[in-house]
């Protein structure tokens, strides 16, 4: 199986800036069609996606609330992916969850077959 693990998260001030990690244990061979992406959930709110891309680059996807201020970088010799979260605003705050599976338009519609654990990013 394939197991998730994220790390970054923290406190921080608005206009702030956050690297969040995400390491991709178990993945094996190197398909281009294997995607991670990077959903967040706030109270109250339903988890939406972030950005996604596949491990071994190529197009990237950005949801609109958070294009250029985030960007989605990837390890692929690790099998690790990175989101670099610049110019923080409050309504950032979120749990952030990576997830991977086949396919980013399927991850896309929220529909990956591993989630990490999570990690709380709150903006204050």
């Amino acid at each position: 199986d394939v197991q998730l693990v994220e790390s970054g998260g923290g406190s921080v001030q608005p206009g702030g800036s956050l690297r969040l990690s995400c390491a991709a244990n178990g993945v094996t061979g190197s398909s281009s069609d294997y995607c991670m992406t990077w959903f967040r959930q706030a109270p109250g709110k339903e988890r939406e996606p972030v950005t996604a891309n596949y491990i071994t680059g190529g197009s990237t996807y950005v949801n609109d609330v958070v294009k250029g201020r985030f960007a989605q970088s990837q390890d692929s010799a690790n099998n690790t992916i990175y989101l670099r979260m610049n110019s923080l605003k409050l309504e950032d705050t979120a749990m952030y969850y990576c997830a991977a599976g086949p396919g980013c338009p399927t991850l896309w519609r929220g529909r990956p077959d591993y989630w990490g654990q999570g990690t709380q990013v709150t903006v204050s």
